[in-house]
């Protein structure tokens, strides 16, 4: 029964985890049409986005840390004492291993679109290397965007070029 309990817990705590990568694409963004904006990199900073606390690995420490400190004590009210602050450490613990399991290195990107806007955008460390005067693709999709490489030899879009016309349209 603990030995399950345990398994359980590092089953919801790894269940929580989730990536921001650049390089792992959703599910839902899937054959979604997605919009492509040309950007240079201006500067690039190494940073550490936040793991997350949703409240899945405190509630699996503190099931875990009561079931084991249920099974301390001699009975009655000390063992009752000792399951809920085996709970309560459970969870702080949980919790901790949680936001820590779901932290992860990023990268700053400040980039300056062709237009002269200069916009800034954060994501976890993919494949790609950036360095300042990069040429890069910002790829927009169900209100998440990314930052990619541009394809080395393809000249960036000009800022008042239109779209080509589907063949058969006018």
């Amino acid at each position: 029964m603990m030995r399950s309990l345990i398994l359980l817990a590092v089953a919801a705590s790894v269940a929580a985890c989730s990536t921001t990568s650049p390089d792992v694409v959703q599910r839902s963004d899937a054959q979604t049409l997605s919009t492509v904006r040309d950007a240079i990199v201006l500067s690039v900073r190494d940073v550490t986005v936040d793991g997350s606390q949703s409240g899945i690995g405190a509630t699996a420490g503190g099931v875990v840390g009561g079931a084991l400190g249920s099974t301390r004590g001699g009975g009655g009210g000390t063992t009752v004492a000792i399951a809920t602050v085996g709970a309560v450490a459970g969870a702080v613990v949980g919790n901790t291993i949680e936001r820590t399991a779901t932290r992860e290195a990023a990268v700053e990107l400040m980039l300056e679109l062709r237009s002269g806007e200069r916009v800034a955008i954060v994501q976890a460390k993919g494949q790609d290397s950036f360095q300042p005067g990069d040429a890069v693709l910002l790829v927009t999709s169900g209100g998440r965007t990314r930052v990619t490489k541009a394809a080395a030899g393809v000249p960036a879009a000009p800022v008042d070029a239109k779209p080509e016309p589907l063949p058969g349209k006018r």
